[in-house]
């Protein structure tokens, strides 16, 4: 049985501490200030080994809840509290920027750029995942701050907690790089001065940082599968190495498939992940029971509400004609998401099994009109009830955790990397075929041979495992597949059957708001 990191029991002083902390000067562009009169002090706070536990859980919620009070205050100003939650900014800016899903209502601010692919350095969501990233690298390094010279004998788990720190510092860089290309630099070492303007790394530094970083932790973390559930273990900071690697020949023109292989391998010996033996039970309001999840941000319908990631996708699943409420557990947002015919496409198909979880009745699969809520299929992957179909608490807000990180990608991961020339270890086509054919057996799937192998077959093999989990537009990046015209979808470009759009759209542009207060920020090119 996992131990379960109760993140709601910890978060609300550690976010207004943290809160507080962040006067320092290394995201004045967030202009983040304390809200509560009653804040305590540092030395008030630190006053039990238990309240570093608070502190740490403090940077983890800053990946799941918009701030410290409510699903509808934000602790970044200036956007609506949703746009600034991490895993919906990111859904939107993976998903929605792809072939996979469109979003209704073009009035909410920032979607209509991120879907036609018109997106500026204005845009909310541009905005609020920069700034986002930006506080949970403030908040990692003000919590290294306050734990240098602690001791085990005063704290007993310290080190682990300032290895899971340095990991979600880690996480929060790589999606610098991922989706910016570059962010300013700033660690625990870095000036603490309202004055101080951190210099801007490109993508080679971040990566640097995060390798070395990755590999100096790994020691403290526990081992994998043997932390809480909700924090990182070594598991999670091998996924974090693999998908770097797997994308480093997009980041640094460097292969390092090898590499990529070479930790999935780590993973799989650890013999701590297994495939849910039933593919749906990964997407439950009680999915923290499956022991395929590798890491996740943790979601709670009573006490850490957010119109954050699964709150979002869980409601947008509810069509406008198909009275599914009740199947997804939350009442729904009258048709607000709907998937590409282009991604339908991959899915709808044999080769899909029990992952197939589209429902294309009385619709067509072609999105015509991005206000039509009728056009586009209806998806009914992820789901607020148990895996045994009992409720959750709430039907509004999601008691399913976003699924981050998951075994399933490891044998994929895995699979692409030996398509793509990776040797070390023995890798071969027969254990990748081996291994995505453990995903279509229990997925109830057509079996292959190491003869159907190919980069435009595990894309598409990608697609029927992982989508809507925030995987799409990396994807198409590292396929070069997702700029020029050579894959078009539905409204990409701002055209309703698609046209070609240029290089630089593989990175967003660095927020207006930011370059403003940092100068030595520097615009991507084509912005």
């Amino acid at each position: 049985m996992k131990k379960y990191f109760n993140l709601k029991q910890q978060i609300s002083a550690a976010l207004v501490f943290m809160t507080m902390l962040l006067v320092v000067g290394c995201t004045d562009d967030l202009d983040t200030t304390p809200t509560d009169d009653d804040t305590t002090s540092a030395e008030q706070f630190l006053d039990s080994p238990e309240a570093y536990k608070q502190l740490l859980a403090g940077i983890y919620a800053n990946f799941a809840l918009p701030g410290q009070t409510n699903a509808v205050t934000s602790s970044i100003t200036g956007i609506d509290a949703g746009s600034g939650v991490f895993t919906r900014a990111l859904w939107y800016m993976q998903e929605l920027s792809a072939d996979a899903a469109i979003w209704s209502y073009e009035n909410d601010p920032g979607v209509a750029g991120i879907q036609r692919n018109t997106w500026t350095d204005s845009n909310s969501f541009v905005l609020g995942m920069w700034s986002r990233m930006a506080q949970s690298v403030a908040f990692a390094n003000d919590f290294l701050r306050q734990t240098e010279g602690v001791t085990s004998s005063e704290v007993p788990e310290i080190a682990s907690f300032r290895a899971e720190a340095r990991f979600l510092r880690s996480l929060a860089y790589y999606y610098f790089i991922d989706l910016y290309g570059k962010a300013p630099f700033v660690d625990e070492n870095s000036a603490v001065d309202p004055t101080f303007q951190p210099p801007q790394a490109e993508r080679q530094q971040l990566f640097d940082f995060i390798e070395s970083e990755v590999q100096a932790f790994m020691g403290d973390l526990p081992d994998a599968g043997q932390n809480e559930y909700g924090r990182a273990d070594k598991g999670a900071a091998m996924m974090l190495l693999a998908k770097l690697y797997l994308n480093a020949e997009v980041y640094l023109g460097t292969p390092r498939y090898d590499d990529c292989v070479s930790i999935c391998n780590d993973i799989i010996a650890t013999g701590a992940y297994s495939l849910n033996p039933v593919y749906a039970h990964n997407f439950t309001g009680d999915n923290y029971l499956s022991q395929e999840l590798i890491f996740t941000f943790i979601s709670d319908a009573t006490s850490s509400q957010s119109y954050g990631g699964m709150t979002i996708i869980l409601n947008g699943e509810v069509g406008n004609l198909e009275n599914n409420s009740a199947a997804i557990g939350v009442g729904g947002f009258g048709g607000a998401l709907r998937m590409k015919a282009q991604h339908s496409a991959i899915i709808n198909t044999a080769a899909s099994g029990d992952r197939n979880t589209i429902i294309s009745a009385n619709r067509p699969a072609n999105v015509t009109d991005i206000a039509d809520r009728t056009t586009g299929y209806v998806v009914e992957k992820f789901t607020n009830n148990t895996s045994t179909g009992e409720p959750s608490a709430s039907n509004l807000f999601a008691d399913t955790d976003f699924p981050l990180f998951r075994y399933a990608d490891v044998y994929l991961m895995y699979a692409e990397a030996v398509e793509r020339g990776a040797t070390i270890g023995g890798a071969s086509k027969t254990q990748a075929a081996d291994y995505i054919n453990e995903l279509r057996v229990r997925a109830n799937a057509p079996q292959i041979t190491i003869n159907d192998l190919s980069l435009d077959f595990i894309l598409d093999e990608r697609v029927r495992e992982l989508f809507w989990e925030g995987h799409r537009r990396q994807d198409l990046i590292r396929f070069d597949k997702y700029t020029g015209g050579t894959f078009n979808w539905d409204w990409k470009g701002n055209s309703r059957t698609g046209t070609a759009i240029s290089n630089n759209l593989r990175v967003y542009p660095i927020p207006a708001q930011s370059i403003g207060t940092n100068p030595n920020l520097k615009q991507n090119q084509g912005y």
